[in-house]
């Protein structure tokens, strides 16, 4: 296998739920991190041994809320991923964590640990709107532990929820041009959205609140998009701005339909062995993936092997995100399936003459306009 690999470790744990979140998260008084940190280096081990020694491009502690873990166990990943496997002279070791003054106070550690880029959740520099989303920090916790972090990581990523109920336009661009300034070289910028099974589902169906849509919510995103120029930094992806070459490595292998490990509670994972693309989930449960793992050395609950038509599917919905559209030879690799039997031609055609799909140097993108009605074009491209 000449591809690397990426490695996606989940933290399930948080201290409280955002009304807004459906991630596979739990608060608990109480967690047994020695329980928890076995079971994630032995499901890891396990996943190694069935994989091979892989080059691995990168490590994303995601969660959950994976600073709520200790340094010493997150090191302990570290080591083992490395061990393991082998790591690229420049892999990308990414933690997701929130600017409350607790975790703030634990950077040094994490980067000592060898984490060489932090994820920070702000989601707002605003008070009011990080009251409604229900977050933990202030505004001046979030930009305290922005210039820490800046100033401890090689490279720096924040998260900023936007289309929120009642924004302006300019109150959007005001906000996000402070955010900007605060210099990180990416940034997560996500249109709030109403997932099922979520505090702001159930507020939402009861008209509590109502979010921007139709033209409004569209020049929201074209806003961030020209804001975000302003300060040098791209679009690469629908949600993910970035100075040139300051990309996260990890989530382009999801993009690009590359080879992937899922470690933890409810993770997911695609590893292409032996020409079959094998698809895997594990249990939700934080207690019962834990009791499983020390039972069987892992706690997937489903594997299968993927048709080549939903590998195509899958490589399609992933790589029409990106900026950089999908080579149509990467997606017959892949798949192993003609591209011409991935998608409906006359659809194709069809779009593309309305501006929404176009042909770049011999891949297919969405443009601007189609971009905005990705959820529209996908289910009518695919076969």
């Amino acid at each position: 296998m000449t591809e690397p690999i990426a490695l996606y470790i989940h933290w399930p744990f948080c201290a409280a739920k955002c009304p807004y979140c459906d991630f596979n998260s739990h608060v608990r008084d109480r967690v047994d991190e020695a329980r928890f940190r076995a079971a994630l280096r032995q499901e890891l081990a396990h996943e190694a041994g069935r994989v091979g020694r892989r080059r691995l491009a990168s490590i994303f502690f995601g969660g959950g809320t994976p600073s709520l873990m200790s340094p010493e166990t997150v090191a302990a990943l570290i080591g083992d991923a490395q061990a393991l496997f082998d790591a690229a002279p420049d892999i990308e070791i990414t933690l997701e964590a929130n600017p409350t003054s607790v975790e703030a106070a634990r950077l040094e550690a994490f980067r000592e640990a060898g984490v060489n880029r932090a994820s920070l959740g702000v989601q707002s520099l605003e008070e009011e709107a990080l009251r409604f989303l229900g977050r933990r920090h202030d505004a001046a916790q979030a930009v305290a532990a922005l210039e820490a972090a800046r100033t401890i990581f090689p490279r720096l990523s924040f998260d900023l929820i936007y289309a929120r109920p009642g924004q302006a336009e300019a109150a959007w661009r005001a906000e996000l041009r402070r955010a900007l300034a605060l210099a990180a070289d990416h940034l997560s910028l996500y249109q709030l959205t109403i997932e099922p099974g979520t505090q702001f589902a159930t507020l939402h169906a009861r008209g509590a609140f109502a979010l921007p849509e139709g033209e409004a919510a569209a020049r929201l995103y074209t806003a961030t998009a020209e804001e975000a120029a302003r300060f040098g930094l791209a679009a690469y992806e629908v949600s993910n701005y970035a100075r040139p070459g300051a990309e996260s490595r990890h989530n382009l292998a999801y993009w690009r339909y590359g080879d992937y490990l899922g470690i933890g509670p409810g993770a997911h994972q695609r590893v292409l062995l032996d020409g079959r693309m094998l698809a895997a989930r594990r249990h939700r449960a934080p207690e019962e993936w834990a009791a499983r793992v020390e039972r069987d050395g892992h706690a997937a609950v489903e594997e299968v092997a993927l048709a080549p038509a939903e590998r195509a599917r899958e490589a399609l919905l992933m790589g029409l995100r990106l900026a950089e559209g999908v080579d149509p030879a990467r997606i017959e690799a892949r798949a192993g399936l003609p591209f011409a039997e991935a998608v409906d031609g006359a659809m194709l055609e069809a779009l593309r003459e309305e501006g929404y799909l176009a042909w770049r140097d011999g891949r297919l993108a969405a443009t601007a306009e189609g971009l905005l009605r990705l959820d529209a074009i996908l289910p009518v491209l695919l076969r």
